[in-house]
């Protein structure tokens, strides 16, 4: 049903002409079975039974062909040709050249898509090319060149090289990023220790000098999220950096991988926010946004939606670096104007964390009622695989809003439930109970003497800062600026702003 609802007029046009082109599947049930579901806006088995197009045991088959016609049709659309579609269609016409005895055919497709595989860096697919070149060759020898088997044997060689170490880099990258998942940050020195020593002995050590486009961006990955882990955001922005800067040197490769050409700039933009690095965040993030405005970046449903998540967060975070609350109305009615349409395209927590930025920037605007509401989005969220972290800060900003608007008819029991969360947690850390502790004992005090328990919060706040493993606390719940808010009796966007460079 997905599939369905995904296809664009023009798609669906293409595939009843795909269907029709012999005029023999007018009546088809799979096409039949597509016009009932065409107009479904969720799936229903019952309204598909009644028009009696097929039997109850049989729909399963008639979905699973319906299915497949429509993403033949889908890869016949130019629309969704891309290199890699296009050379494995190469390489099945030179298999029915093979099948049909015609050799040298068979071997001449086979060259002219290697050579483009190599150039497109697709080493896996020239190592299958390879592969069917040597099995060719092993049953016909075409004696059109002498050195025939010692250039294949280099080849596949070189090649079996190249796809062993970029496996290595994207397992160690694929891990790494796991391990931030499961285990989160680094908190202590143990845990540096332990990334550290998980990444040196995974590493490859050799053949990083024959490291070509591919290579080279797993490698950058693999350094992005080790110095991510580590909150080491210097060296996590020098090699998110070496990874844009790599695909603007190759500009082809932005054509043919531009979500990971996307990712990178994501990556980048984060660890300069995560910095405070305003001018250098403004820079590449404009640089960013006009290569995504040129007329040959290529647009489908998958890099618009991944498109959407980095802007709208480049756009929020710049919010946040100038304490400039002004404009975030209008980029919160865009994000929700947009955002229906690719929810179901972008993962869970990404959606949330937007939550929590358009939250934090009508907590800034003293939109307190909002705030709430959009936080309640993801304390009653159903999913129990919500970040800790982000749960907790998703409460502890309610309380914040609850205090400052005076809106605090339910506060007693929501801080009990806070706090019963806070004594749930699996990985709770100095930051947690310190902030458990402050509204604990705000809650118990008059309004008048709020001032003398931020006074003496904002110093242990302040020491903790001071720690490179607790960077990360205080980026979207800036409690120092909270605190300062109150204890001087200002605005925590006017405090914010005079901290912004």
């Amino acid at each position: 049903m997905a599939l369905i609802l995904s296809l664009t007029k023009s798609e669906k046009r293409q595939f009843r002409l795909y269907v029709n082109r012999l005029g023999i599947n007018t009546d088809a049930k799979f096409l039949l079975l597509f016009d009932v579901m065409d107009k479904m806006n969720e799936y229903d088995e019952n309204k598909i039974l009644e028009k009696k197009i097929t039997t109850k045991q049989q729909l399963s088959n008639l979905k699973a062909h319906l299915y497949r016609q429509i993403l033949i049709s889908l890869r016949t659309n130019p629309s969704n040709q891309n290199n890699k579609i296009l050379i494995r269609e190469q390489m099945d016409f030179a298999t029915i050249l093979y099948n049909k005895g015609l050799y040298k055919q068979s071997l001449k497709i086979l060259d002219k898509s290697k050579q483009i595989a190599i150039d497109l860096e697709e080493k896996d697919i020239a190592s299958e090319i390879v592969e069917f070149e040597k099995v060719i060759e092993s049953q016909y020898i075409t004696r059109s060149i002498k050195t025939r088997a010692d250039d294949l044997i280099s080849n596949a060689k070189l090649l079996g090289k190249l796809n062993a170490l970029n496996s290595k880099l994207s397992n160690l990258s694929l891990k790494l990023y796991s391990m931030m998942l499961s285990n989160g940050y680094a908190q202590n020195d143990a845990d540096k220790e332990q990334i550290l020593d998980y990444f040196e002995e995974n590493i490859p050590k050799k053949d990083l000098e024959i490291m070509g486009f591919r290579e080279k961006l797993w490698f950058c990955k693999a350094h992005v999220w080790k110095f991510l882990l580590l909150q080491d955001f210097i060296n996590a922005y020098k090699y998110a950096l070496q990874w844009v800067e790599l695909f603007y040197q190759h500009a082809n490769m932005i054509q043919i991988h531009p979500v990971w050409f996307i990712k990178g700039n994501s990556y980048l933009l984060n660890a300069l926010f995560l910095l405070r690095k305003r001018k250098r965040f403004e820079y590449w993030k404009n640089r960013f946004k006009k290569t995504l405005e040129s007329s040959d970046f290529p647009r489908n449903e998958n890099t618009e939606a991944v498109i959407f998540t980095v802007l709208y967060n480049a756009r929020m975070n710049m919010i946040f670096m100038k304490g400039d609350y002004a404009d975030a109305a209008e980029i919160i009615q865009e994000i929700k104007e947009h955002k229906e349409f690719h929810d179901d395209k972008i993962d869970e927590h990404h959606i949330l964390v937007l939550n929590f930025k358009i939250a934090a920037t009508y907590f800034g605007n003293k939109d307190y009622e909002n705030c709430i509401a959009e936080l309640a989005k993801i304390i009653h969220h159903k999913n129990s695989s919500i970040r800790e972290d982000l749960y907790f800060n998703s409460r502890i900003l309610s309380l914040m809003a609850m205090l400052d608007s005076g809106l605090d008819e339910n506060l007693e029991e929501f801080l009990d439930d806070t706090l019963k969360f806070f004594r749930r947690m699996k990985h709770p850390k100095t930051f947690h109970k310190m902030t458990a502790a402050l509204f604990e004992e705000i809650y118990e005090v008059f309004p008048t003497e709020r001032k003398a328990v931020a006074k003496k919060f904002l110093q242990q706040y302040q020491l903790l800062a001071e720690n490179p493993y607790n960077t990360r606390d205080f980026v979207y719940l800036d409690l120092i600026s909270w605190l300062e808010s109150i204890i001087e009796n200002r605005n925590i966007s006017d405090i914010i702003r005079d901290k912004s460079v």
